[in-house]
C-alpha cells in the first residue's frame, strides 16, 4: 500500500512540474515583453520568438533565431542552461536543439532574408513546407545559418 502511494504522489508531483513549466513558458511574454536586441514586441512576434536561460539565473527574451545569435554571441562566457523557441504553428515554447528546422521558403523571416522556423512536429514541419516551401534543417543547420545571415547582414 505505501508503495502505491508513493508511485502516485510522484506521478502527481511529476505532473505538477510539468505544468509549472508550461505556465513559466507562457509567461516568458509578460516577463520579457521586447526582444533585448532589437526592442520589438515578443507577443506580435511570439510565433517565432525564443528565450534563453543561463545557469547564472539570468534570462533574454528575443523575437527571433537572428536576434538569439546576437545575444549568445555577445554573452558568450555566459553558461546557457536552456535555450527555447517557440513552435511556429502553436507559439509554445520548445527546446531549440529538439525541434525541426525549417529554412527557406515563401513565408517572409523575423530579423533575416532566409527565414528559419521551428516546430515540435515533423508533420506540422512537413505541412509548412508544403504551404510555403522550404527544406528540413537540424538545429546545428539553423543555428549556423543564421550566425552566417546575421555576420553578412551586419556588414
Amino acid at each position: 500500500m505505501k508503495l502505491r502511494t508513493s508511485i502516485i504522489c510522484i506521478l502527481a508531483a511529476a505532473q505538477l512540474i510539468a505544468a509549472g513549466t508550461i505556465v513559466f513558458a507562457q509567461s516568458d511574454i509578460e516577463d520579457h515583453r521586447s526582444c533585448v536586441n532589437c526592442g520589438m514586441d515578443r507577443k506580435t512576434y511570439g510565433f517565432s520568438r525564443m528565450l534563453v536561460l543561463y545557469e547564472d539565473g539570468g534570462a533574454a527574451g528575443v523575437c527571433s533565431l537572428h536576434c538569439a545569435v546576437i545575444e549568445l554571441g555577445a554573452n558568450q562566457r555566459r553558461t546557457i542552461k536552456s535555450l527555447l523557441v517557440a513552435d511556429r504553428s502553436t507559439r509554445m515554447l520548445i527546446n531549440a536543439e529538439k525541434a525541426i528546422w525549417v529554412m527557406g521558403g515563401r513565408k517572409k523571416g523575423v530579423m533575416t532574408q532566409r527565414p528559419k522556423w521551428a516546430f515540435e512536429s515533423k508533420a506540422e514541419a512537413d505541412g509548412f513546407i508544403e504551404a510555403y516551401g522550404g527544406k528540413l534543417a537540424s538545429w546545428t543547420e539553423a543555428l549556423a545559418a543564421a550566425r552566417e545571415d546575421a555576420a553578412r547582414e551586419s556588414r
